[in-house]
């Protein structure tokens, strides 16, 4: 004849111990999908805003030195209400160029031998200019030069080596280009506050 098993039952102690793995497997898990949840909504919040409202830009190139080294981490503000001085970033063959806005649409621009800039026929004040960096620089535009309408002219600080508006490859910028305006440098941390 077959011979039974004897069944073991557990004691109320080990009951009560296996009840509260469960309960701790179950907490465990709802926090960690919690968590991962809580950091996907915040990934998307940080993508959206920043490319949205607030585009991050890494400077490369020396365009616009003193200002603005290769390296530098920027954040710039999408807006399109533009003054002159401001430095803007600007869509230009399937890249991203930083200058300085020099004029706006309908005014004149002229640039004399030396670098010294004039917009209708009044020496620009540019204090964020170095007297080393002043310099005619590539410019096979027609000058004095006129911005077309809705669109603005820029240029570069380091005036020798920008290819900026001065230039007909560039030319000047149309509203569409623009990314917005740069605000504040987030890297290097000693470079840290606005531009």
């Amino acid at each position: 004849m077959r011979q039974k098993k004897e069944r073991i039952r557990p004691t109320l102690e080990e009951l009560r111990a296996e009840l509260k793995r469960e309960r701790y497997r179950q907490s465990y898990g709802r926090t960690l999908l919690g968590t991962v949840n809580t950091l996907i909504v915040v990934a998307a919040v940080a993508v959206l805003v920043a490319t949205l409202l607030l585009p991050v830009l890494q400077i490369y190139g020396g365009s616009m030195t003193p200002t603005l080294q290769g390296g530098d981490i920027v954040v710039s503000l999408k807006e399109t209400d533009f003054a002159r001085g401001d430095v803007v970033a600007f869509y230009y063959n399937n890249k991203i160029l930083v200058k300085r806005v020099i004029a706006m649409p309908g005014e004149w621009v002229d640039i004399d031998d030396d670098g010294n800039v004039y917009v209708n026929n009044i020496l620009l004040d540019e204090p964020y200019l170095p007297e080393r960096s002043r310099a005619l620089g590539e410019c096979d535009i027609a000058l004095p030069y006129q911005v077309p309408d809705s669109r603005i002219f820029v240029m570069g600080d380091h005036r020798s080596v920008s290819v900026d508006s001065r230039s007909t490859s560039v030319g000047c910028v149309a509203e569409e280009q623009l990314v917005g305006k740069l605000v504040f440098r987030v890297w290097p941390v000693g470079g840290f506050g606005s531009i």
